[in-house]
């Protein structure tokens, strides 16, 4: 894992991302996207997310080979300490530390940023990814049964949570990634 860095995506990785994204969309269950988004609409995505939150790239030798990002939870005020975190690592470098470094740092990120709560929405069938949550922390707090349909086969989403601090009776208001210049 030493060979690997974290850094916030840049605009020109936009292309990169959404290779590593691509297989995700065709190939499985794990997003329930059924088309490919266009590159600029994907720019237009990590854009729209860094307004607030971080989207963090791992380079292996100078390669992205992975991504994760916070997004909004719920729009409501009431929810500024909840976001809900997703990550994707390129195919052939799964099971191998980038997930795990790449989720760590946007941890940090978020607790700097006073989130409390995170929140993974993930395909039930998607046992290594319910797995991997476990180990770092999360719980499973809800399955919605056939909540999405792709490729043939109605779909279960299970709910995973995880706290990053102490839930205080005044909590510190959540600084906005374009409040901190990241």
């Amino acid at each position: 894992m030493s060979n690997l860095s974290i850094r916030e995506a840049s605009r020109g990785d936009s292309s990169r991302l959404l290779e590593i994204y691509r297989p995700y969309v065709t190939d499985t269950t794990i997003t329930f996207e059924y088309e490919v988004p266009s590159l600029k609409e994907f720019t237009s995505r990590i854009e729209k997310i860094q307004k607030r939150y971080p989207y963090l790239v791992c380079e292996k030798e100078g390669r992205i080979i992975g991504y994760a990002y916070g997004d909004t939870y719920m729009i409501r005020p009431a929810y500024d300490w909840c976001a809900e975190v997703s990550i994707y690592v390129d195919r052939e470098e799964r099971g191998k530390g980038a997930g795990r470094k790449l989720y760590e740092a946007l941890f940090e990120e978020l607790r700097r940023m006073h989130v409390l709560n995170l929140y993974a929405v993930i395909t039930s069938e998607n046992e290594k990814s319910l797995e991997f949550h476990g180990k770092l922390g999360f719980e499973t707090f809800a399955v919605f049964e056939k909540a999405g349909y792709k490729h043939g086969k109605w779909l279960d989403v299970t709910w995973m949570q995880k706290f990053l601090g102490e839930h205080k009776d005044c909590p510190e208001r959540v600084v906005w990634a374009e409040e901190r210049n990241l």
